[in-house]
């Protein structure tokens, strides 16, 4: 078998055990097919994956991102910051998409990533939108509500919950994704937030975590 062809069942193989981990509908898993395909593509010529991950881009980065789903069942207006490659962001949003109502804005400042995001929500028919701008400024212009604000890769938990403090005031939840340094990123955190994270184990495997936010408070801010 060439390289090429024992490429193509390793990513298969690894496809199966992520679908196993977070099972999807036959549209859902007809959308992250495309939503793969096409990272593939332009991964060739933008960094948009660690390509050491490729052969385990199905669990490390689509399973990692959907185990997101079952923690906040009833959120239909998502944002993700520093969406990046689409994770967890597009992932989320393929997952969605034949739910009444549901969105995912995705912020990006990189512009050739923000045009990749573009594309992979019209390849996939996914309901998103593209924020090509810094995250606070996106934060602090927008005006709905969100349900679920997600980062993965982006800033250590501290600066991560600056980020997100004016949708949390308004009743969104946060989700990150994050490694084997969370209980050093939350000690820190604690310097300058009062929270009450909940911690769940990745799905995945390895040593990941997510934090769950939803009420956070600036040390030394009264009641």
């Amino acid at each position: 078998m060439s390289k090429s062809g024992q490429g193509r069942r390793d990513l298969g193989d690894d496809k199966a055990r992520a679908l196993a981990l977070v099972p999807v509908s036959r549209e859902t898993e007809a959308r992250l097919d495309r939503f793969v395909a096409l990272l593939e593509e332009w991964q060739a010529k933008t960094n948009l994956v660690a390509p050491s991950t490729l052969p385990n881009l199905w669990t490390r980065h689509i399973a990692d991102s959907l185990q997101l789903l079952p923690l906040a069942p009833v959120a239909k207006i998502w944002m993700d910051l520093g969406s990046g490659g689409g994770f967890p962001g597009v992932a989320l949003a393929c997952a969605l998409a034949e739910t009444s109502g549901a969105t995912v804005h995705l912020v990006e400042r990189n512009a050739k990533k923000a045009a990749f995001l573009r594309e992979a929500l019209r390849v996939t028919s996914a309901s998103g939108v593209v924020h090509l701008s810094g995250i606070e400024d996106t934060v602090d212009r927008f005006a709905g509500a969100i349900d679920c604000v997600t980062a993965r890769a982006l800033a250590p938990l501290h600066q991560l919950i600056g980020f997100v403090e004016p949708l949390l005031v308004k009743g969104a939840k946060a989700l990150f994704l994050k490694g084997q340094d969370v209980d050093a990123e939350l000690t820190e955190a604690t310097k300058y937030w009062n929270i009450q994270p909940h911690l769940h184990s990745s799905r995945t495997g390895g040593q990941g975590w997510i934090v769950e936010l939803d009420r956070i408070e600036r040390r030394g801010q009264t009641a």
